[in-house]
């Protein structure tokens, strides 16, 4: 009999030792088996890792080659990266189910026992041990590094009080209370953020890597434990928190850099996979493609910024939080204007400011400025790059001496003509304000032809927007809304300042 051709309900009837021994079954390192699956999988086409969008030509292809090296993995990248993710998805390799001494600590294989219960049991019963069946979920085991994680977390302690109970010395492997890694025996092991952990942790972990000893309160135990070790890092915890010590990061196989999606179409794959959004609305509220693009883009001009901590780097969670609150503007707005359907406007990126400012990391000029007005430059800045992919570029049509296509906007603004677009506006006010523009809507048509209504008067808005951005008009936030007016009459008319001012 073939172990590895039975199916799962023919492996989960096998309930002894000897049962097991006449299936066939052969121990397999934990190594051995993430690195068989994956070669299965790749015969058969089957993507590990679904849904990690961008990494298909890079990580990925790294993460394999550590596999079937049988190397432990540290994945170094800034926040936001999918390397916690990445290590999750690792199970999906594993088989699903594994046999294990029934009870044992430390998910004992019965044909190869390594904790004194699970030998002892082996020894009393024989073939007749009781065979339990663990799922490969139940074989992740991730911890956090944190300051205050101790051996005891890790590796283990002595249980004085088992000790006195079963009046046995503390020598004996019995009165041993097992930590984490120990307990992660025949499964994956993940350290998160491993440069906070303490340096006399880290060394901790030395011996376990290569020999498989372990030591508590000074008594060797010589266990030959299997685990695939997976850590992650942050490149700039290795200044401002802490270091991998260099014995450490040797006995680490394989470091595999990640890094940020490289296009905004990945982006929005991740972003449009990732946002929790309800069933409702999506049925109710539609947004454009441009207005997707845009919030890609946001992140894109944070990670270029002189504001911003390129250190520290901008999580990809910015790109989720601010699609999921830009829905939610629209979302409150068609509540308050009691409408059953409605669509993005540019004025409801005031509601993606909030997620901005949560998830940058601002330098000494950044906080010089204050996190309110680096978030709007951002968007400014998104909607400025945008701009030029939809319209002709402002800055170049000022050196030609034919007609310039945004002339009759300007001119009707010079005239002291000015637009307040409110954030709460009905779709009747709102489209009535952009109407009232000469020319705006010409030159949506002329650059921009759509069938599409909605779409018609984001691009009327997002032109207005991003004439604003390219200093040929003015732009002023309202309590409760945008106005736009002439550039040079708001600025002869701005309040009085002082001296210093």
């Amino acid at each position: 009999m073939n172990y590895r051709d039975l199916s799962t309900d023919q492996k989960l009837k096998i309930t002894t030792l000897g049962e097991l021994k006449d299936s066939g079954y052969e121990p397999i390192s934990i190594k051995e088996e993430l690195r068989a699956n994956l070669i299965k999988a790749k015969k058969q086409n089957t993507n590990v890792f679904e849904g990690i969008w961008g990494y298909e030509d890079t990580v990925i292809p790294d993460v394999e080659r550590a596999i079937l090296s049988r190397h432990n993995i540290n994945f170094l990248g800034l926040r936001g990266q999918a390397k916690t993710r990445m290590a999750r998805m690792m199970t999906g390799l594993l088989d699903e189910f594994i046999p294990v001494v029934e009870g044992a600590p430390l998910n004992d294989d019965p044909l190869n026992p390594i904790s004194k219960f699970a030998r002892d049991k082996v020894a009393e019963f024989g073939d007749k041990t009781p065979v339990g069946w663990m799922h490969r979920d139940e074989r992740y085991t991730e911890k956090l590094a944190t300051p205050d994680v101790t051996i005891a977390d890790l590796i283990g302690d002595v249980d004085p009080i088992k000790a006195a109970s079963l009046k046995l010395p503390y020598s004996d492997e019995r009165v041993i209370h097992f930590g984490l890694v120990p307990r992660s025996h025949r499964g994956i092991f993940v350290i998160n953020e491993l440069p906070d952990l303490q340096a006399r942790i880290q060394v901790a972990l030395f011996n376990i890597l290569q020999e498989g000893d372990i030591q508590i309160r000074g008594f060797k135990l010589r266990m030959p434990l299997d685990i695939q070790f997976v850590f992650t890092a942050n490149p700039e915890d290795y200044t401002n928190r802490g270091s991998i010590v260099t014995p450490l990061k040797d006995r680490i196989d394989s470091q595999i850099i990640t890094h940020y999606p490289s296009s905004i179409e990945i982006g929005k794959k991740i972003t449009h996979q990732e946002a929790m959004l309800s069933d409702e609305q999506e049925a109710t509220i539609e947004v454009y493609d441009l207005a997707k693009d845009l919030i890609e883009q946001i992140a894109m001009e944070a990670r270029d910024s002189e504001y911003v901590d390129a250190k520290s780097g901008v999580s990809a969670r910015l790109t989720i939080s601010a699609y999921e609150n830009l829905v939610s503007a629209c979302e409150r707005r068609m509540l308050m204007s009691g409408e059953e359907k409605t669509s993005v406007r540019v004025t409801d990126f005031i509601g993606v400011i909030p997620a901005i400012t949560g998830k940058v990391e601002l330098v000494y000029e950044g906080e010089q400025e204050g996190p309110g007005i680096v978030a709007n430059n951002l968007v400014g800045k998104a909607i400025r790059s945008q701009f030029i992919n939809y319209f002709p570029d402002p800055e170049k049509e000022r050196k030609k001496e034919k007609v310039n296509p945004y002339e009759p906007i300007k001119e009707w603004f010079e005239k002291g003509n000015m637009v307040d677009l409110i954030f709460n506006a009905k779709e009747k006010e709102y489209q009535k304000e952009l109407k009232n523009i000469p020319g705006l809507e010409k030159l949506v048509e002329k650059y921009q032809k759509t069938s599409h209504e909605g779409f018609k008067y984001f691009l009327m808005e997002f032109a207005l927007f991003g004439l604003a951005e390219y200093s040929l008009l003015s732009k002023h936030q309202l309590e409760q809304g945008m106005q736009f007016k002439d550039l040079f009459t708001s600025m002869f008319n701005m309040p009085e300042m002082g001296d210093d001012e």
